[in-house]
């Protein structure tokens, strides 16, 4: 799959850290020109230098309709196309509803939610021009169910969730597929504070049917797939990638309570 996206261009948001940052590298290695956007200069300027002339970085605030529309013209100007956009800039926010305040709750909104509207609504007419494109939304599991203290979080993901069904259906007569990812837990910095945490690093792994947290190259190779031409009839899909955690009811584990009671009547 070197050459999978030979010839076109690539637009990522959060490009210059985790999911982003491996994304990007996918993409790069696999032969497309990308453009990270990011609001870390420094760090997606080094990743820029680090994958050579065909990625360039560009510093934008993505809560900010303005600037994202200025980030997409630069970016057909750079490379006289867009074909591919991965919005996946995001945050987060410990609180439940009492707890937030709503500064707060509108600025994860608008990194989590806005942003994705103000790509959309800058790329989809490039895309009508070039006869067709991919958008891939980050959404998260926390938008496929609720966490408790994340509320902010769950409420802009599962509208990125459904917005991106909506989106596939409005568009997908002009060939412009949308699909969403939804993560579960991630090693990157953005939940490097809870999984380096020892107990939750525990209860997570006990949830997780796979028994780890995931890496942000195999989230890369998701979206990679959905933005390539072997997902041509994959449209308003939310594809879970979370080692199995949401495919748990909730309930105990009577697999292993089972064992135990028949180990113990071995015993005595």
């Amino acid at each position: 799959m070197k050459n999978r996206f030979e010839g076109r261009a690539a637009l990522v948001t959060g490009g210059a850290s985790g999911i982003g940052a491996a994304t990007t590298r996918r993409f790069a290695s696999e032969g497309a020109k990308v453009m990270i956007a990011d609001r870390d200069e420094p760090l997606g300027l080094a990743l820029a230098e680090e994958l050579g002339s065909a990625v360039t970085f560009h510093k934008v605030d993505v809560s900010n309709l303005e600037e994202v529309g200025t980030l997409v013209e630069v970016a057909v100007r750079q490379y006289g196309r867009l074909d591919i956009l991965f919005n996946n800039a995001g945050i987060g926010h410990f609180g439940d509803t009492t707890e937030i305040e709503p500064e707060i709750w509108e600025k994860v909104l608008a990194v989590d939610l806005n942003s994705v509207f103000f790509a959309c609504r800058a790329a989809i007419p490039h895309f009508r021009e070039m006869g067709g494109g991919v958008i891939v939304n980050t959404a998260s599991i926390s938008g496929v169910g609720g966490d408790y203290g994340f509320a902010a979080y769950c409420a802009a993901k599962a509208a990125v969730i459904n917005y991106t069904k909506t989106l596939a259906l409005d568009h997908a007569r002009e060939n412009i597929r949308v699909n969403a990812v939804s993560p579960g837990a991630i090693d990157t910095a953005l939940s490097k504070f809870l999984i380096t945490e020892p107990e939750i690093l525990e209860d997570y792994q006990a949830c997780i049917p796979m028994g780890r947290v995931g890496r942000a190259e195999e989230i890369a190779g998701v979206v990679a797939f959905l933005a390539s031409d072997d997902a041509s009839y994959i449209t308003g899909q939310n594809l879970v990638v979370d080692g199995g955690l949401t495919s748990h009811t909730g309930q105990p584990n009577f697999t292993a309570h089972i064992r135990r009671l028949q180990n113990q009547s071995k015993t005595s």
